[in-house]
């Protein structure tokens, strides 16, 4: 009985190592978009991002892409452009904004290279290029299912480490994904991004009070 177990938990450790290993292999062989970590504190960073190109489309992010958003950049990348070229994939899928009454958006981050060379307007319905601006962002990373009571809730978590840090939000909140829907959720690589203030920037009204105190 107890070589049987034993043989079990072999089996099932061998499982999750090879489902390990399979998805940092598959996650490596993407393009990923560019940053530098200007502060770290466990889950939590502060990046410096550069700008970035994205091919973008509505989207509700309650659908998960299952609103037709995803196929629509992936037809984009496949070759539903003027140029009817072919561009590899990269990470990660950003979604931002969007609720029951409003549409949100999706984007695809495009290869370096192929934004420096210009990218080839879209064909496809919905589908357009927008640049997102680069910028310092706070990141809280995390794993299992992307939702939005998970987003709700390490979006709370990264605030009020914001909160403790004096970080000033100057942006909306954005979701970011890095994994195919397959990969087990504990193996996911989920984020919440928020864009910082900038530290030369006083919040709007700060500046007129500080004023007023120098003043008195």
């Amino acid at each position: 009985m107890k070589k049987r177990v034993t043989s079990a938990l072999v089996v099932v450790t061998l499982a999750i190592l090879g489902t390990a290993v399979w998805t940092f292999t598959a996650r490596a062989a993407y393009e990923s978009a560019e940053y530098e970590v200007v502060e770290s504190d466990g889950a939590f960073e502060v990046r410096d991002y550069p700008d970035l190109m994205l091919a973008a489309t509505d989207s509700q992010p309650q659908a998960k892409g299952r609103d037709g958003s995803f196929m629509r950049l992936f037809g984009y990348i496949s070759g539903a452009n003027q140029a009817e070229q072919k561009i590899e994939m990269t990470t990660p899928v950003f979604m931002q904004g969007g609720d029951e009454e409003a549409s949100g958006s999706m984007g695809f981050v495009l290869p370096k290279e192929v934004a420096a060379e210009g990218a080839p307007e879209p064909t496809g319905e919905k589908v357009k290029l927008r640049k997102r601006p680069g910028g310092r962002f706070a990141v809280v990373r995390f794993s299992g299912r992307l939702d939005a009571t998970s987003a709700r809730q390490q979006e709370a978590k990264l605030r009020e480490w914001m909160k403790s840090q004096g970080l000033q939000a100057a942006g909306e909140v954005e979701t970011a994904g890095y994994d195919p829907p397959f990969t087990p959720p504990p193996l996911r690589r989920n984020e919440i991004l928020i864009r910082l203030q900038p530290v030369d920037e006083a919040p709007p009204g700060e500046e007129s009070q500080n004023q007023t105190a120098a003043e008195q």
